[in-house]
């Protein structure tokens, strides 16, 4: 069984991995309203993939870490990294910034809470991960902040089902992400904006008729860089020591952040709706902090790469002269077949049937 100091660790080890869902959250809830002000001079397609380009830019030192990984990646993680690419790097991002172009930010950044539910249900239903009776509870207060906050008169339906769709789109590529081994996140990141922002740029060029200046493509390069760049390769290190739903559920508190964001920079009055929603949010994190899944479960033995530390009973492998990092990092290494129980997440490592 596991002991209590067993189970403290699991919640202080998903410390770090939440911090980091979090920091993703607020870049990508601040890159929401950005994007808007982009979309009349550069439409949907151009903008999609200038934004992606960004983020494909601005993680480029860290992708090139490590790419000797990359020719050796198996068939089943490559299918997984280009469902990524199409579905969160091509498509969600087009349906999002049509939708944007005919509904407020605003409405849209509360929408976009969707793909929370999309996360869940497709992670239960088709990737094997477990879900507690609290993370089901979480979910339920992530909706009900969501729907406290959202403007209830919606300016045309076709512009909430573009929304929608962008959410299932992403909520399969964060299921995607969370089970890729072999490709650092910064990689994956790099590999969706060069694809997504290549293709995309080229559609909105030719298809397109943009009135978009240099000031407004840097711009848009830099919403990407931080909003899609840096947000992506925290998210999915978090996502791969989560899981998919919990990961999704701290990241769907981004239009919090968008809240609290013109708080404090824009001057906007504080409304009761948003604090109340803000108070649900933040009892569904501490309900995923306190959860706790234990029994017996079989590992067999296999060799990949991502970020791990070494105080997590399963990386237990040497560095060079026996020594062992305390922090997390990443290099590719192997795992022997093991057998035990103690509490844990369904991160790389916890796929298994129940």
């Amino acid at each position: 069984m596991s002991t209590p100091d067993e189970s403290a660790h699991v919640r202080t080890s998903a410390r770090a991995p939440t911090l980091w869902c979090l920091v993703a959250a607020m870049l990508f809830g601040a890159s929401t309203p950005a994007a808007k002000a982009m979309l009349g001079p550069m439409g949907p397609l151009l903008l999609s993939g200038v934004l992606y380009a960004g983020a494909a830019i601005a993680v480029l030192p860290w992708a090139l870490r490590h790419a000797s990984v990359l020719r050796r990646i198996d068939r089943r993680n490559l299918l997984r990294l280009l469902g990524a690419i199409f579905f969160g790097g091509m498509l969600g991002p087009v349906l999002l910034l049509w939708g944007l172009s005919r509904a407020p930010a605003a409405s849209v950044a509360l929408w976009l809470n969707l793909e929370t539910v999309a996360t869940a249900i497709l992670a239960r239903a088709f990737f094997r991960e477990h879900l507690h009776a609290y993370a089901w509870l979480a979910i339920a207060l992530i909706i009900a902040g969501s729907a406290i906050m959202a403007p209830w008169s919606l300016e045309g339906g076709s512009a909430a089902l573009l929304v929608a769709l962008a959410c299932i789109a992403w909520g399969l590529d964060n299921n995607l992400t969370a089970v890729i081994d072999g490709v650092t996140p910064a990689q994956t990141t790099f590999l969706k904006g060069l694809a997504a922002g290549s293709l995309n740029v080229t559609l909105g060029v030719l298809l397109g008729s943009s009135t978009a200046t240099g000031t407004d493509v840097l711009g848009a390069l830099g919403i990407g860089a931080m909003g899609y760049g840096l947000s992506l390769i925290l998210y999915i290190s978090g996502a791969q020591q989560l899981g998919a739903t919990r990961s999704q559920l701290i990241f769907s508190t981004a239009p919090v952040w968008g809240v609290a964001l013109s708080w404090l920079w824009l001057g906007e009055s504080i409304q009761p709706s948003q604090c109340i929603a803000a108070g649900l949010m933040a009892m569904a994190l501490w309900l995923l902090h306190r959860e706790r899944h234990v029994h017996g479960h079989a590992h067999a033995a296999t060799a990949h790469t991502h970020w791990h530390r070494h105080d997590d009973s399963h990386h237990d492998h040497a560095h060079g002269a026996g020594t062992r990092p305390t922090g997390w990092h990443t290099h590719e290494h192997t795992h022997e077949p093991v057998v035990h129980t103690h509490a844990h997440r369904p991160d790389m490592h916890h796929r298994h049937d129940h």
